[in-house]
């Protein structure tokens, strides 16, 4: 009898109405590759829940297993660089938007999208980083490539209650930053000072219509907001300070002007978690192991169910969810 496993199935009729599903499916299923894996940890990330509401067009396949981060072990792999029973994690690369993701029991994937999973974590610890965490240690390494050290003066992070910027606050933090918490949650002012955030101050500080330039606040920033947030985040970043953008959670515009760069030398550092190289991914799992207080991700974390996963893409997008959702398989 051939084993089944149960999926998140994302579908679109004629008329591009897309509808979500819970299914069985097998290994004969599974789309290419040269690893199956037995997914035991996924997550609920801002994309993930875009894809499953279609608020946005995440999926370009149909129909898709979304979930674009797991954590398992190898049941089988005829790629060289992995075995049976190996620890691995996966984030990004398209899975989950083209190639069938983490939301179901098994995962087939290309050898050259995992990482082995650090000695020091368990796939639930992994999950609890997630791309967020992941892109979160991204945008600190990329700070410090352009010297934007504890000694430089603080460091901002907006959408600080969320997945990248909870991580974010919670790794600067240990690192010795002094760190400016920014949330449009104000009840979670003492999450954030728990994770290791200085000072928290309101969303509504940075949501207008940015100056040209106002008063120096901070030599650098780590933003996931976008929009009026990240361009008053640049007016207000100090001479020679750099801010590292990853995500659009308030838009994808930039109201902004050429005045932060041009006359106080600031840089906009871009992050893109999806295709980095497998260098930087296995550098940036590596510092994760080392610099990321594990006791610290109880407190970012939540766990739920595989049942759970649709409701929480919802909330997430709805913006009710702190820190990160780990999904227990």
């Amino acid at each position: 009898m051939t084993e089944t496993f149960k999926a998140i199935l994302v579908s679109r009729d004629a008329e591009k109405k897309q509808s979500v599903a819970v299914t069985d499916l097998t290994d004969a299923d599974l789309m290419e590759g040269d690893v199956t894996i037995a997914v035991e940890a996924t997550t609920v990330n801002y994309k993930d829940g875009l894809a499953i509401s279609g608020k946005a067009p995440v999926i370009r396949r149909w129909p898709l297993v979304p979930g674009i981060d797991l954590a398992g072990t190898v049941i089988s792999s005829s790629n060289p660089d992995w075995r049976k029973g190996d620890k691995v994690i996966l984030n990004g690369w398209g899975v989950g938007e083209t190639h069938f993701g983490a939301y179901a029991g098994r995962a087939r994937v290309k050898g050259d999208w995992l990482v082995p999973l650090p000695e020091s974590m368990s796939a639930h610890d992994a999950m609890a980083v997630g791309t967020a965490g992941y892109t979160a240690m991204l945008c600190v390494m990329a700070l410090e490539r352009h010297g934007i050290l504890p000694d430089r003066g603080p460091v901002v992070v907006t959408g600080a209650a969320g997945g990248v910027g909870s991580v974010a606050v919670s790794i600067l933090s240990s690192l010795g930053y002094h760190v400016v918490a920014s949330t449009g949650r104000n009840a979670e002012s003492p999450y954030l000072i728990n994770l290791g955030a200085a000072e928290v101050i309101s969303r509504d500080e940075l949501n207008q219509p940015a100056k040209p330039l106002a008063k120096e606040r901070w030599a650098g920033g780590i933003d996931s907001v976008g929009s009026h947030i990240l361009a008053n985040v640049l007016s207000m970043t100090s001479y020679g300070g750099a801010v590292a953008a990853c995500g659009l959670a308030g838009g994808m515009d930039l109201p902004s002007s050429v005045a932060p760069f041009i006359l106080r030398g600031v840089s906009l550092l871009g992050i893109d978690s999806v295709m980095a190289p497998k260098a930087v991914r296995l550098e940036a799992w590596r510092r994760i192991g080392s610099d990321l207080d594990v006791d610290k991700l109880a407190s970012l974390s939540t766990t739920i169910g595989f049942d759970g996963i649709i409701g929480a893409a919802h909330d997430i997008v709805d913006g009710k969810i702190r820190g990160r959702v780990v999904v227990d398989m």
